[in-house]
């Protein structure tokens, strides 16, 4: 049952990104700087960490899962290190998938030669 909750939860933040695509004139990254925002607001608000027991990896991979994690780390920097916290909590709870977009970004330009849209 995990893994269906994990893959319904994450069909619906995708569906919803779709629909946002496909009925609005929002760009991408508009949508996507949405998602992450969201993913900080609903889980301030106490609302997204039902969505992460309930769907698991479907809530947490997606990019309202990256504002999450941005939103507990903040959370939990504030409660032990105080005010200091909320400028290093977000960086330190995700620093992990922020390497690992870098690394990654930079051997997919090294192995791939891109080329211009005509």
């Amino acid at each position: 049952m995990q893994y269906l909750h994990a893959f319904l939860c994450g069909g619906v933040l995708c569906a919803i990104g779709q629909l946002l695509i496909d009925k609005t004139q929002l760009t991408p990254a508009r949508i996507l700087t949405g998602y992450v925002v969201a993913g900080v607001l609903l889980q301030a608000v106490g609302v997204y960490q039902y969505a992460v027991d309930w769907g698991g990896a479907g809530a947490t991979v997606p990019l309202t899962g990256f504002g999450y994690c941005l939103a507990k780390g903040v959370a939990k920097a504030v409660a032990e290190k105080g005010l200091l916290g909320a400028l290093t909590g977000g960086l330190t709870a995700t620093a992990g998938g922020i390497a690992a977009a870098v690394v990654f970004g930079v051997l997919m330009a090294a192995l791939f030669k891109p080329k211009d849209k005509r």
